[in-house]
């Protein structure tokens, strides 16, 4: 990415879009990232991970460990504040998308 604006702007949509998803299932690294690939982000897991850190950090996410397949995997769920905050960005979100495109 360009600039830092834009990197930050692009860091704020992948937010939301973990917590969109963490409320609808529980979600784990690798599997984010290629929901993440489909939508056009290219994010490495050394962005990935610190991202959920912080949400889980701040309350947002939770997470816990599940063996699948002799692998141990750390799945993320939304905290009742991730869901508070979600539905808060997506009210603010729309806003601003019928802004952006009024003519």
């Amino acid at each position: 990415m360009d600039d830092q604006l834009t990197r930050d702007l692009f860091l704020g949509f992948i937010k939301i879009h973990i917590l969109h998803h963490a409320v609808k299932e529980d979600i784990f690294g690798q599997e984010f990232q290629n929901e993440l690939n489909r939508h056009g982000y290219n994010i490495s897991f050394g962005t990935l991970y610190p991202i959920f850190h912080r949400m889980e950090e701040q309350g947002y996410v939770e997470s816990y460990k599940k063996n699948v397949d002799g692998k141990v995997r750390r799945y993320y769920k939304a905290t009742k504040q991730g869901k508070k905050v979600l539905e808060k960005a997506k009210t603010q979100a729309k806003e601003l998308v019928e802004e952006l495109y009024e003519e």
